[in-house]
């Protein structure tokens, strides 16, 4: 069987496919890749199903070895694919011979690649999903990041794709210096004063170095403040804290009112903390492609201009489909 060995495994490199649905009242998070746009449009370019298997690489790339002639293709962040040291480009179709080797130079550009492989990576399918969730120690390769030695197995196909079709430009990733994220108002949004809710949205914001699939945390901004209201039963006394509750991908919340946090695909389902604001469902793949020290604004809008963002998104990943002949 086709498989595919882990020589390096890069600084973070996972097994994600489109999500795990269905399990958050469990406290299971969707998980899946970060970037969906990327990842999509990678398995489309080799003709998978949108929605297999491949891996996500966190800013250094790993070096793999491919026991079978296979065939790739690379999207997400800037970066140098190199098979048995021949130079490839990304979003393309690229052919690894037999017993090859393909490296990286560093990412740039972006935080996070996805080397999809024509087939899919055929890890065991864990409650309807092979994305790996970290901290439940489910899906993926054993439930973690890859390690040296690894072997995934790499699932069968039917055809071979086109070599060298590519996906035009336009559709590439790229990243401005200041991203605005749009985010729509919070559950709680009300606990903060008019002027201190208004500042997140004047406030030019850094990504930290914690940033990762649970979350990001963003620096530079002023502290928050709170309106005097009364703590409900059960929220505890810092005016940051709610009574527990369920938290949606993308929600903001600023612990003690310091620093805001982000939740990403891995972040728990649930807890204490205030809710200010949500990044809308389709700049949620903007924000998981940010690296550390990355500037940031955040813009209010709202839920009519979100429906209106999602169809923008859902047409530019079917002109994708229209270009590749499905």
């Amino acid at each position: 069987m086709a498989n595919i060995k882990i020589i390096e495994p890069g600084l973070a490199t996972y097994v994600e496919d489109a999500g795990r649905y269905g399990y958050y009242h469990l406290g299971i998070p969707p998980g899946g890749a970060l970037d969906q746009f990327s990842f999509k449009i990678g398995n489309l370019l080799l003709g998978n199903d949108e929605n297999a298997a491949a891996l996500e690489v966190c800013l250094m790339g790993p070096v793999l070895e491919f026991n079978e002639k296979s065939y790739i293709s690379i999207t997400g962040a800037k970066t140098t694919p190199i098979v048995n040291g021949e130079r490839k480009n990304t979003y393309s179709v690229i052919e690894i011979p037999k017993g090859g080797r393909l490296s990286f130079d560093y990412l740039y550009g972006g935080a996070r690649i996805y080397i999809c492989v024509k087939g899919g990576i055929d890890v065991p399918i864990v409650m309807g999903s092979r994305s790996t969730y970290p901290l439940g120690g489910i899906g993926g390769f054993k439930g973690r990041k890859l390690e040296s030695g690894d072997i995934l197995p790499i699932g069968d196909f039917n055809f071979n794709p086109k070599l060298n079709q590519s996906i035009p430009e336009e559709f590439h990733l790229n990243l401005k210096d200041e991203e605005n994220l749009r985010v729509v108002p919070g559950l709680q949004d009300y606990k903060l004063t008019q002027e201190s809710f208004e500042g997140l949205f004047e406030d030019v914001f850094n990504v930290s170095s914690q940033a990762d699939r649970t979350g990001y945390r963003f620096k530079g901004g002023k502290k928050l403040h709170y309106k005097d209201l009364p703590q409900p039963f059960g929220a505890g006394s810092d005016l940051s804290n709610i009574p527990d509750a369920c938290y949606p991908v993308g929600s903001m919340q600023a612990p003690g009112g310091n620093e805001p946090i982000i939740l990403l695909r891995d972040a728990p389902s649930g807890g204490g903390f205030a809710m200010y604001c949500t990044v809308i469902s389709c700049d949620m793949d903007k924000l998981g492609q940010l690296p550390p020290r990355h500037k940031v604004k955040f813009k209010k809008i709202s839920i009519e201009e979100a429906y209106e963002a999602r169809k923008q998104y859902q047409a530019k990943l079917q002109k994708v489909k229209d270009l590749l002949g499905y």
